[in-house]
């Protein structure tokens, strides 16, 4: 929970890692340019405090983990998004086994959430039952420019994924999330383009498809699919550090999100470790659109931020809000298909 100016926040940082980046864990060359470009990223958008060394970057522990998350990061709760990674990492880049082998230490506090490649065939579809029956999943994270082999990627608008999609449906596992946008070296571009989420999102109306890093640099591309498909949303993270270095493109950015989404389906996410959530959080309810910018865009209110921050996620996975900290204005559903845009006060 975090409070500022009489203000109280309930957070829930949708998107975190626990990953293992260590040369011992490195397969090849593309394991070690993989965890360079995650560090570039924290390099070069952070505040100069919140920037670690490349050692500690390639490996942390609980212990940062847990501090940073909880202690300092004022998250309430925490969702684990796995990236498998397996032809860069030896044992994996940050599994789901990895990531519930710390949550079950601490029940209450972490989500974990599963994945799945749908190259992978029969095997992989029961891979993905045995993985929600062990740990109750609500969610899976997709990487869809991941490398298997010879092959650089897979789309989610395709026969083979739709199988998963549909095993998705049977299990309850309804929030889809999909790293769609920045790349990555040395995964492609292209691999990453949020397009094929429009004909996934209508074919599967019963499934939640958060589309995490907003598509950027599609940003354009996405709001025009959101605004159409109500059971798309963004997730902010590797966008909101641009508060920090740009902060009239992050105006620009969530400006743009609140028109044609609106700000129930705009979820928080710091990318934990490549971002910190402590000076997210502080910085994000501190900001306010440019007064310049608001004849265009509307004005971020706090209760605007409460959504944001952690009542849009806790209503898409069942968490329990204190209801002190609760919104009765939050709205159980997206905007419907055809709905018009909100428009500045």
């Amino acid at each position: 929970m975090y409070e500022k100016d009489g203000e109280r926040y309930f957070i829930v940082d949708g998107h975190i890692h626990f990953w293992d980046a260590s040369p011992a864990n490195q397969a090849n060359k593309y394991g070690r340019g993989f965890i360079n470009c995650f560090y570039d990223y924290q390099q070069n958008l952070s505040p100069p405090e919140f920037k670690w060394p490349l050692e500690k970057f390639e490996k942390y522990s609980e212990e940062d983990l847990l501090h940073d998350i909880f202690e300092v990061g004022y998250a309430d709760v925490a969702i684990f998004q796995p990236t498998y990674l397996t032809d860069f990492y030896t044992n994996g880049f940050n599994t789901t086994q990895q990531c519930a082998a710390v949550a079950e230490k601490y029940p209450g506090k972490f989500i974990v959430n599963g994945a799945f490649d749908p190259r992978d065939g029969e095997a992989g579809l029961e891979a993905l039952e045995a993985l929600v029956s062990r740990y109750q999943l609500k969610g899976v994270k997709l990487y869809t420019a991941e490398w298997k082999g010879d092959s650089r990627g897979w789309r989610l608008d395709s026969p083979e994924s739709y199988r998963y999609l549909d095993k998705c449906r049977e299990l309850g596992v309804r929030n889809v999330h999909i790293h769609k946008g920045p790349t990555i070296w040395p995964l492609n571009r292209d691999a990453f383009d949020v397009s094929d989420v429009d004909d996934a999102a209508t074919d599967f109306p019963e499934l939640n498809f958060i589309v995490e890093h907003l598509g950027l640099p599609r940003l354009e591309d996405f709001c025009w699919i959101g605004t159409q498909e109500p059971n798309v949303y963004g997730g902010f993270s590797v966008a909101m550090p641009f508060i920090y270095t740009r902060p009239r493109y992050f105006a620009q950015i969530i400006g743009e999100l609140c028109y044609w989404l609106d700000e129930n389906r705009l979820l928080f996410g710091s990318d934990y470790a490549i971002w910190q959530p402590k000076w997210l959080v502080e910085r994000f309810v501190d900001f306010q659109i440019p007064d310049d910018m608001l004849g265009e865009y509307a004005p971020l209110t706090p209760d605007v931020k409460r959504k944001i921050l952690g009542l849009n996620a806790a209503r898409l996975y069942d968490i329990e809000v204190p209801a002190e900290l609760a919104l009765d204005a939050v709205a159980t559903t997206g905007a419907v298909i055809g709905s018009e845009p909100v428009s500045p006060a």
